[in-house]
């Protein structure tokens, strides 16, 4: 049978259609797809890292932290095992002391330091965030930070369980417990509270030779006494156990302790501008620059007589009794605890915390350093 014209025009217009239909259909469904993945990858619930529970950490944690630094920095500054062998373990006992932990590692995220970087803090702290009936502003501050410091700064989370049980306190958490850190050829303590500058002169010190497990670098004069600002340690089974053993849960105190640590002599000349510390500011003279030593010092310890430390909103009479009284030296003095008040607020979005009333009448008696035995 013959299709008259009419039906053969009919027959094409049908097929166009159709074809022109098939090719809407597809170009929707293909439309379809691809929305739906977005919406399954926007609402897929992130995967959360569970912080290790065992006392000794893994060796590795995954490609060190610094990228686009790594190949003009390693070639020349590599520590011994690499950097997945080093690491800077901040030790928290007190609430107060998480945000100054965040603010240093927050600094070598973003100067891109290629050391691991640990917090060790009170199992207890976990158990009382469990199991607290009312809400603590303080639990969960800390436990705030805490996540933000392994989410944003690549920090391994560590809890620990007290390892001396001292007369008058409910637990200590010695120093020495660093040394159990086996996983590591090398760690660095800073001991709070302090601003980290420029961490490429820290990460020179995972290069330093150590004749000893534990090594320290004071900032201050002899006037200021011997404490050390930063702690070396070379960890290991055998050393922990050996200082573990030796304290006296009795008579044990940290700051005696710290006097025993042996003390860099004399730093390498690229690295005199390392450390430094607020108080020492007072003893500086007219040649001195705040801007030079802004630029050029890697880690300043804040810590001055009469002041309970950075975190506070000290009154101006304290403040004023305790800056330097050269021009200089006190703009450096100001900017130092001016920049901490402004890092509380830009990592940890906290303001400074009030002061007790009692913070103004402290003895300067029960301020002075301890002095270095001579036996050491």
């Amino acid at each position: 049978m013959l299709l008259t014209s009419g039906q053969i025009s009919m027959a094409i217009s049908s097929s166009v259609v159709f074809i022109f239909t098939f090719l809407l259909f597809l170009s929707g469904y293909v439309l379809q797809q691809q929305t739906v993945r977005s919406l399954q990858a926007a609402i897929k619930p992130q995967p959360i890292t569970v912080p290790p529970q065992s006392p000794v950490l893994a060796k590795h944690f995954g490609t060190p932290p610094g990228h686009s630094f790594y190949d003009k920095y390693l070639a020349s500054n590599r520590p011994k095992g690499g950097w997945a062998k080093v690491a800077y373990v901040q030790l928290l006992r007190e609430h107060l002391h998480v945000c100054n932990a965040l603010m240093l590692f927050a600094v070598l995220e973003e100067q891109e330091s290629m050391a691991q970087r640990v917090i060790i803090y009170p199992k207890e702290w976990d158990r009382q965030a469990a199991g607290q009936k009312a809400f603590d502003p303080q639990i969960e501050t800390s436990r705030r930070l805490l996540r933000e410091a392994a989410k944003r700064y690549k920090v391994m989370l560590q809890p620990i369980e007290p390892m001396l049980k001292v007369r008058g306190a409910d637990s200590v958490f010695p120093l020495v417990g660093l040394l159990s850190l086996s996983a590591y050829n090398r760690v660095i303590y800073l001991p709070p509270s302090g601003l980290v500058l420029d961490s490429s002169g820290l990460d020179h010190l995972f290069t330093l030779p150590m004749e000893s497990d534990m090594l320290g670098i004071s900032a201050g004069p002899e006037a200021e006494g011997t404490l050390p600002s930063v702690v070396l340690l070379s960890p290991s089974k055998e050393s922990f156990q050996a200082t573990l053993s030796s304290l006296d849960p009795d008579k044990y105190d940290e700051e005696d302790f710290l006097t025993k640590i042996p003390l860099l002599a004399d730093l390498p000349e690229d690295q005199v501008h390392v450390v430094a510390k607020t108080s020492s500011l007072r003893f500086e003279d007219e040649a001195f620059d705040a801007a030079d030593f802004m630029d050029n010092t890697s880690y300043v310890q804040i810590s001055d007589l009469n002041m309970l430390g950075p975190e506070y909103d000290m009154t101006r009479q304290l403040l004023a009794s305790a800056q330097p009284k050269k021009p200089q030296a006190k703009k450096a003095w100001q900017d130092v605890y001016e920049k901490y008040r402004q890092g509380r607020m830009d990592v940890c979005g906290l303001d400074l915390e009030p002061a007790p009333k009692s913070a103004g009448d402290i003895p300067e008696t029960n301020e002075q350093p301890k002095q270095r035995s001579r036996d050491h």
